[in-house]
């Protein structure tokens, strides 16, 4: 048993000190898979790697009705609420009080026209909701290939299926996603 299992046992089990010893051994982790996912976010990104490992760990260890049941279920509910604070923080920006669809344009890049293309985290969100509604363990790979930053490797051996399934299920829920995007824009 490996010390984060060993420790979200004991945070389970209701051992307070427990969660203090589990974020030194967690975050350089979340905050290299916290840094590869805001990498993919558009210019002007307010959010910050470090902010969102925090907010994350936050959401994580505050819910006492939660419970791991190993290392890799932690990092699944790690990818999750990166997920969903990224996607929040999408919304609210968006919103009209807050610039609504208005772009950012920095004066340096002012003679720059063309912008490559962008995720839209909200459809994306969407896309994976409905994916997830269908087909839970193809949601969950995405999920952790894309918000968690796993590798098919990594991701495979967290839920348990072949690298070559992985790999299948990887292609097939991405064109699936891509697809959904494009028809819903």
């Amino acid at each position: 048993m490996s010390d984060v299992t060993r420790i979200l046992n004991a945070i389970e089990r209701g051992d307070a000190k427990a969660t203090d010893e589990l974020l030194p051994l967690v975050y350089d982790e979340l905050r290299l898979l916290a840094a590869q996912k805001l990498s993919h976010e558009p210019p002007g990104q307010t959010l910050q790697a470090t902010a969102l490992v925090h907010e994350a760990y936050i959401r994580l260890v505050g819910d006492p009705s939660e419970g791991w049941d190993n290392r890799g279920h932690f990092f699944a509910a790690a990818a999750e609420a990166m997920r969903r604070i990224l996607v929040e923080n999408a919304r609210r920006k968006r919103r009209v009080k807050h610039g609504g669809r208005h772009t950012r344009v920095s004066l340096d890049d002012a003679e720059l026209a063309i912008e490559g293309p962008l995720v839209d985290l909200i459809a994306l969100d969407e896309a994976l909701t409905k994916l997830a509604d269908e087909d839970p363990a193809k949601a969950e790979l995405i999920k952790l290939r894309y918000f968690a930053g796993l590798s098919t490797e990594q991701a495979a051996r967290i839920l348990g299926i072949s690298s070559p399934t992985a790999k299948r299920h990887w292609r097939y829920a991405r064109a699936w996603l891509f697809r959904e995007i494009g028809s819903s824009g």
